[in-house]
């Protein structure tokens, strides 16, 4: 097989095995102070040797979302997922958007895996594995639940054999290099041909760049990084969105709950508010973040609403769903009548009695607008000078599988 097509682009089958990892939350800031204070040898050898550049995530900058993304090579508006979370008028309930019916196209794992690539996608979180895996034969499955894998289901047996450290929780550093490990161990076994590892960001939701522990993590992905490089594989590496502090002097979320405002204008309970944020993984951060639809029951209750949370102190901007589905490529049907954007250091919520924030230990940091976009885009091997993204001029996260397979010299 020479190519294979999806969604609109084409891609070279690899000839020699691509890694590409998705670095949970990876602020820049992160890769640019270890790289400055030493404590990330491979990736400053990488941008030294073969590309470091800045891209662009998809908004809402989110983890699935971005994710479907970067394995489809597209933005929501072609893949489906624009949440966690979407309100479904023809079931009049909010739905978690994890389960692979709401996605609508392939992926270029799946569809190299058809054409008899060998693939292997890992991921941290089990709310993943599915969307990433659809319809891909090959091995898929998540460190949180790697003890409970089936040759049927996740095409391995005894994932636990691979990686020399149990199964870690859900709420720890080590679910991300769970996922290296096991990934650099079948790698080493079986050499496949595409390989997907994506984070968690549990780290930088806690710890800003520069903090011990955020060093200290970053310089164990490097290691792995490294390992992956002298093993001999076109390694890519992005990340689905960045990470800003959202607290308040006092260490309190900074937070625009949205339903009073919504109440004063529209009326009390005609808006309903969907925080895209939202799964089943909210300690890390209160299902508060910076990115938010609303659904109003008409014309005028939108245009009223519009007009006061765009004077309202902490929100950067308010899109009717035609605009905002414009401008960030999203499919309306998943979006609601407004589109709301929280500043660089506000998230939004519904209102403060349906937010538990008692499991929040550290001051706020969370992500999901326009300020959180920006991403790192490193290979391990140049590009040919010839290779333009999808857009030219306008890297994506999503333009990494492009990169690995038909960029690198």
């Amino acid at each position: 097989m020479a190519s294979v097509s999806v969604n609109g682009r084409s891609y070279r089958h690899p000839a020699r095995p691509v890694v590409v990892v998705c670095i949970d939350g990876c602020e820049p800031e992160y890769l640019e102070r270890g790289i400055a204070g030493g404590s990330l040898p491979a990736l400053a050898r990488f941008g030294a040797e073969g590309a470091y550049r800045l891209a662009r995530s998809v908004v809402p900058s989110f983890t699935n979302p971005n994710n479907l993304s970067i394995v489809t090579g597209a933005p929501a508006a072609v893949h489906g997922i624009s949440g966690n979370y979407f309100w479904d008028p023809a079931t009049g309930q909010e739905v978690m958007m994890n389960d692979p019916r709401f996605l609508r196209c392939g992926t270029l794992l799946a569809a190299l895996a058809r054409e008899g690539a060998r693939a292997v996608v890992i991921t941290a979180k089990d709310k993943l594995r599915r969307l990433l895996g659809h319809e891909m034969p090959g091995i898929c499955f998540s460190s949180e639940k790697a003890d409970q894998v089936s040759k049927d289901e996740h095409g391995i047996e005894r994932v636990t054999d691979l990686v020399p450290m149990p199964v870690p929780g859900v709420y720890s550093a080590e679910l991300s290099e769970y996922v290296l490990a096991a990934g650099l161990a079948l790698y080493r076994r079986a050499r496949p041909d595409v390989v997907y590892l994506s984070l968690t960001d549990y780290v930088q939701h806690k710890h800003a760049p520069g903090d011990p522990v955020a060093t200290a993590f970053y310089a164990m992905l490097d290691r792995y990084f490294d390992a992956f490089d002298r093993e001999g594989a076109v390694l890519g590496i992005t990340a689905d969105h960045g990470m800003n502090a959202k607290a308040n002097p006092d260490g309190t979320p900074r937070v625009v709950y949205l339903r009073p405002l919504l109440d004063a204008v529209a009326g009390a309970g005609r808006a309903r508010v969907i925080l895209p944020i939202t799964d089943p993984y909210v300690v890390h951060h209160g299902a508060l973040g910076s990115f938010a639809t609303v659904h109003l029951a008409d014309a005028a209750a939108c245009a009223a609403a519009a007009a006061r949370l765009r004077t309202t102190p902490g929100i950067a901007a308010v899109h009717d769903r035609a605009a905002a589905c414009a401008r960030f490529e999203l499919p309306p049907d998943r979006v609601g009548d407004l589109v709301v954007l929280g500043d660089r250091h506000t998230v939004l919520g519904k209102s403060p009695a349906e937010h538990d924030l008692s499991l929040l230990a550290e001051p706020l940091r969370s992500h999901g607008g326009v300020c959180e976009q920006t991403v790192p885009f490193v290979l391990n091997r140049p590009l040919e000078a010839a290779w333009a993204p999808g857009r030219a001029g306008d890297l994506r996260n999503f333009d990494v599988f492009d990169a690995v397979l038909n960029g690198v010299a």
